[in-house]
């Protein structure tokens, strides 16, 4: 499929300038959907912070796993952040009550709040595409990361994502370890969540992948021009987003208590961000923003307090 029919058309200029208003219009809206951190949750856990101690007299409703604190399980921690209780029942209504918290929330951001975070992620992405037509024509062109590439193909990186809640769900339930077996539910309930926004960015922003542009084609007019079902366009990656959503539950789920499991999943999120650049399936934009969402739907949707 040729996507640059037609050549170079008149006002080229003021067309991409349109377009990228919109993007910009766009990515606010469903950056603010996923990053706005609520007030009265983030003031909870502040306010909480200093006085973690565990009462002489604890009871079984003190431990997220839903066990006294003497019998919790290694992955817990006392300093652990408090989480809203999941189950396989619960896990359909937790599901749609993320959904409704996602898609209404620039209404929070119509009341003013939570500007600062959203704009932040604005900013580094509208920088990174600025600089998409000038990076991706690196990777185009060098074969250093061919053996990279054949380790981390999308397949096998894919792969790895969705596996990673059903192992900690199928441990928790050979050990009898409810805390993994939750940390499992609640990966699964993330990567549903982050695929939903994932799916409809793409479909609405149609934007080409590199590997879609000729080798003489232009890498700065991408939006709106794919025509391939949404699962194939680039804007967000799907692969970060999904390995940033996972690696941030179980980062926050078990990093209190072993500092060195957060390096090691959102390095291996990294690596899976990187990766797709150098495949030539996204532009460093789209995985910038992947990541900064994944992050977000996990840390203040998926693990937020009741």
């Amino acid at each position: 499929m040729d996507v640059y029919a037609g050549g170079i058309v008149t006002g080229r200029k003021d067309r991409r300038l349109f377009r990228r208003s919109w993007l910009v219009a766009l990515a606010l809206w469903f950056n603010v959907s996923a990053i706005g951190v609520r007030a009265q949750d983030g003031a909870r856990e502040i306010a909480s912070a200093p006085a973690i101690e565990a009462p002489a007299e604890a009871t079984p409703s003190e431990s997220p796993s839903g066990l006294p604190p003497q019998q919790a399980p290694a992955g817990n921690s006392a300093n652990a952040p408090a989480e809203r209780q999941v189950s396989e029942r619960q896990l359909p209504a937790n599901f749609l009550h993320d959904q409704k918290d996602l898609w209404l929330f620039p209404v929070q951001l119509a009341h003013g709040h939570h500007w600062l975070p959203t704009l932040v992620v604005i900013g580094v992405t509208s920088g990174l595409l600025a600089l998409d037509a000038h990076d991706t024509a690196y990777f185009r062109r060098t074969s250093s990361f061919n053996g990279f590439n054949r380790v981390f193909a999308g397949n096998i990186t894919m792969s790895e994502i969705l596996v990673t809640p059903g192992a900690f769900y199928v441990a928790g339930l050979i050990g009898r370890d409810s805390y993994a077996k939750n940390t499992g539910l609640l990966a699964a309930e993330a990567l549903a969540d982050s695929t939903v926004l994932s799916v409809v960015m793409k479909g609405v922003t149609r934007r080409l992948r590199p590997s879609d542009i000729p080798p003489q084609g232009n890498f700065s007019d991408t939006f709106f021009r794919a025509r391939q079902s949404p699962f194939s366009t680039s804007f967000p990656s799907g692969h970060t987003i999904a390995a940033f959503s996972v690696a941030t539950v179980v980062a926050r789920r078990y990093g209190a208590k072993h500092r060195w499991v957060p390096w090691v999943a959102y390095g291996v999120g990294g690596i899976i961000g990187f990766s797709r650049v150098t495949l030539q399936a996204h532009f460093p934009s789209d995985v910038f923003l992947g990541a900064a969402l994944g992050y977000a739907i996990a840390r203040f949707d998926v693990l937020r307090e009741n």
